[in-house]
């Protein structure tokens, strides 16, 4: 391999990042060309339309999932913090899959009940709302919403487990088989 017309090469970064030793010269061209790229943010804004509007939706979506995340009045917790939960504190844990998926294995001593038929309402379930809650079912999608549904009715410690069952599993922790 020739190496040398690499020999001569010098990389011409430098010349556009201002350090200590810079010249007042090489510190006001620094300067110029941050000026010309805001100049030219219009045009790039412009010829690019498809591209900035992409880049705006996906922003506009993080932004929007990180308050959300920020603000609902429910914690998501992972398999580990889920069984310290239940041993510390002695969580009860709903279950909201189908009950099929409920009897080829939940949480140890989980309660199933049908997210058809979920009611935080309900009298039996209001005589709990001072016991931390945990509900889980298979990803952790909808054991959110059902997380949400106890906050709203007053359940002040509500958790959701992250990942749902399979996270539970993935951690390679005991699952109960049946109806108990």
């Amino acid at each position: 391999i020739d190496t040398a017309p690499l020999a001569d090469f010098q990389p011409h970064w430098h010349e556009f990042v201002p350090t200590q030793h810079s010249s007042a010269v090489e510190r006001q061209r620094a300067r110029r060309l941050d000026a010309d790229w805001l100049e030219r943010l219009p045009e790039f804004v412009s010829n690019h339309l498809m591209l900035v509007a992409a880049f705006a939706a996906v922003l506009a979506a993080l932004v929007g999932q990180e308050v959300g995340r920020l603000t609902r009045k429910y914690k998501t917790l992972s398999p580990a913090q889920l069984t310290q939960l239940i041993n510390r504190d002695g969580a009860l844990v709903i279950d909201v899959r189908a009950i099929n998926d409920f009897q080829s294995g939940h949480v140890p001593g989980s309660r199933h009940v049908a997210m058809s038929q979920f009611d935080p309402e309900n009298k039996e379930m209001a005589k709990l709302k001072d016991l931390p809650v945990a509900v889980v079912c298979k990803t952790g999608q909808t054991s959110g919403e059902a997380a949400n549904r106890l906050a709203k009715a007053g359940f002040g410690k509500v958790y959701s487990l992250d990942g749902g069952i399979e996270a539970w599993r993935g951690a390679e922790l005991p699952v109960a088989k049946g109806n108990k």
